[in-house]
This record gives C-alpha cells, sequence and structure tokens, in this order.
C-alpha cells in the first residue's frame, strides 16, 4: 500500500479522540467508511455528520487505515479480538493514538499482513472540532518500523501537526511525561480557581485565564531553552 492516493478510514472508538481524528483526516482528503458506536452518539454526529455507524469487524474490513482511539487498558485486548475474528487485512495502515505503547501492541494485527502505526497528538482533547484548531499548533509522537516511519510522519502532517518520533521503548517514559503535565496543570488550576471562589472572586477560571496561559507559555519558553527555568515574574 502506498500513500500516493487518498484511504478509506474506519474509525475504531467514538470517544473523545475518534471522532475527531476522523475529521482532520477527512478534512485531509481521505474519506471516512464508518465509526463505531459510543456513548455520545450525538456529539459523535456532531464532529462527523453523516458518517455511518458499523461495528468493529465489519467496519476493520472495509478500511485501508483503520484507527484505534480505545482506552489505555481497552487497546491490547480489542486488537487480539479484532484478530481472532479475522477481521485485520493484509497490507491495512492500523494506527493507534495511546501515548504509552509503540506498535508492539499491535503484533495480532501484523499476524494478518496490517502495517503498525503508532501517532499520539499531545493534546487534551474535548471531543469537539475546536480540536481540530488545536491539532494545527500541536506536535505528534509517532512510532513505527523504520520501513514505514514517513507514513506515520505523513499522517501526522496530515492531522495537523509535527511530528516527533519516539522509540518503541521509550513510549512508556513518554507517556509518563504527558501524563505528569496534563495531571499537574489541572490540579494546580484547579487548586487556585477554588481558592479564588472560596474568598467571592465570581468567575474564577476567567479570572485566572491570561495569567495561567501566560505563566505556562512563559515556562515552556524557558523550557526549551538552555537556561535554567527561572520563576514567573508576576509583579
Amino acid at each position: 500500500m502506498t500513500r500516493a492516493g487518498r484511504l478509506s478510514v474506519g474509525i475504531v472508538g467514538a470517544g473523545h479522540v475518534g471522532p475527531v481524528i476522523g475529521a482532520a483526516l477527512a478534512g485531509a482528503g481521505h474519506a471516512l467508511v464508518g465509526v463505531t458506536a459510543g456513548s455520545d452518539p450525538d456529539r459523535t454526529a456532531a464532529v462527523l455528520p453523516g458518517v455511518a455507524v458499523m461495528e468493529p469487524p465489519e467496519l476493520v474490513r472495509a478500511a485501508q487505515l483503520v484507527v484505534i482511539a480505545v482506552p489505555h487498558d481497552q487497546l491490547p485486548g480489542l486488537v487480539s479480538g479484532l484478530a481472532e475474528v479475522g477481521a485485520w487485512q493484509p497490507g491495512q495502515l492500523v494506527l493507534h493514538t495511546d501515548p504509552a505503547y509503540g506498535t508492539d501492541v499491535l503484533e495480532p494485527a501484523v499476524r494478518s499482513g496490517a502495517i503498525p502505526l503508532a501517532v499520539h497528538p499531545a493534546i487534551s482533547f474535548t471531543g469537539t472540532t475546536l480540536d481540530l484548531r488545536q491539532l494545527q499548533a500541536s506536535y505528534a509522537a509517532v512510532t513505527a518500523p523504520a520501513m514505514v516511519l514517513p507514513i506515520a510522519q505523513a499522517l501526522a502532517v496530515e492531522l495537523g501537526c509535527e511530528p516527533v518520533v519516539i522509540a518503541e521503548a521509550d513510549r512508556p517514559a513518554y507517556a509518563e511525561a504527558i501524563a505528569t503535565a496534563s495531571e499537574f496543570a489541572r490540579s494546580i488550576v484547579g487548586q487556585a480557581t477554588g481558592i479564588l471562589r472560596g474568598i467571592g472572586v465570581e468567575n474564577p477560571g476567567g479570572y485566572l485565564s491570561a495569567l495561567v496561559s501566560s505563566t505556562f507559555d512563559r515556562a515552556l519558553r524557558e523550557a526549551s531553552s538552555p537556561d535554567p527555568l527561572s520563576p514567573p515574574d508576576l509583579g
């Protein structure tokens, strides 16, 4: 399979990530053949209007590119289960979006001749079309066998992201970094807004928005420079 033409794409997972990835790929010219059912069909339909809802085996058999965006604990069993029913196809691209796994988790699909790719866009997904704008300013961790790494990189670019190659062995460390940043940001913002709300400040999230954004932006710039991180100037 080559990247010369457009691909038929199936989205397995209708949470916050899968439909947005599907919409981004559709925006790049690929054809969506379907998405699996999710807990919020209205939200999925808003992001992927008119896209058929299909059962996973049927969807996988119909797609040249299968995007798997399911919770971390469900990914290995899903890939194995689809292999057991003979859903994976030779030459088919199989891409998952989990930060912690590389391509080893896709081995049951590889045994059927599928091509494994791991692409994790580093954004906090809301599950709405607002995420499409965030993708345009983000990076994506890509992991794939050397021969097909350019395919993973090209798909990341089509999502709007700048691809960064992460080795298979480094995916757990990468996932730890992503989790640390995400959990720290939520925790600090939650604590600060709670204090402000407690002293009667209305809309504490709005009050802190510019401060938090500018402080994080400065911290990220300093983290990317060779100079040690200095404390933010709040005066």
